[in-house]
């Protein structure tokens, strides 16, 4: 991996683990601060629901990266080596196509295409116009010091709207070169039902002997009706 790939994976592992950190003390410190001293903050559910808009779009990049995005790649893998590859090619592509259509559309009109705005636009305007959030507003305090509006500015809360699809576009074309190259199959790489069928059935793994101990946990008439139904 590349000096800035391994910036930008510890930028995202950061912003993670501090946008969960803050959910956590956000939603503990409101529900104390309801019920035990019957007060709180105004803004704080929207200031959770924006601190889960980041976390979805940050998680969905690093996803990408670490190939944790759900596939069913059962045809897929079915077909001949080369072919399964070009498949596992596009798919990372589309990605990137997507992320840069999401990102800024007007592009599209160089290839005939009649489209245009996406995420960066719209955050734009909202920098441009200066409009705020209607919950969220400035501590006194940062108001008089630093002569800001009442309102926090949208744009700061939108800001992840161009840099959530720029990281995800980041990470499907990295995933895409790291295809080509061979050193990756293809850019969702976690299928969880196939893993946890082998896990189970895998006598080494500490899910088979969970599964084993369950069963035999179970009360004596599920066996005698299993018997029966056998019979």
């Amino acid at each position: 991996m590349s000096s800035f790939g391994r910036r930008v994976d510890r930028f995202e592992r950061s912003v993670i683990a501090i946008l969960m950190a803050a959910m956590t003390v956000t939603s503990f410190t409101q529900v104390i601060a309801r019920y035990v001293f019957n007060t709180g903050w105004l803004g704080a559910l929207d200031f959770a629901r924006i601190l889960f808009a980041w976390l979805i779009l940050f998680g969905m990049a690093y996803g990408a990266k670490i190939g944790s995005h759900l596939a069913v790649d059962t045809v897929v893998r079915a077909l001949p080596k080369h072919v399964f590859k070009a498949f596992a090619i596009f798919g990372a592509l589309c990605g990137v196509v997507y992320a840069a259509i999401f990102f800024w559309a007007d592009w599209l009109q160089f290839i005939g295409i009649d489209a245009k705005g996406g995420a960066f636009p719209y955050w734009l305007r909202t920098f441009e116009t200066g409009i705020g959030l209607t919950e969220i507003r400035y501590p006194d305090w940062a108001q008089e010091m630093f002569d800001l509006p009442a309102r926090v500015h949208r744009w700061i809360a939108y800001l992840i709207l161009p840099l959530g699809l720029f990281l995800f576009g980041f990470r499907c074309l990295q995933a895409l070169i790291e295809i080509v190259q061979g050193k990756r199959e293809m850019i969702t790489t976690a299928i969880e039902t196939t893993e946890l069928m082998d896990q189970r059935s895998d006598p080494d793994h500490e899910s088979y002997a969970a599964a084993q101990e369950h069963a035999s946990e179970a009360p004596h008439w599920y066996d005698d009706n299993n018997s029966k139904d056998r019979r």
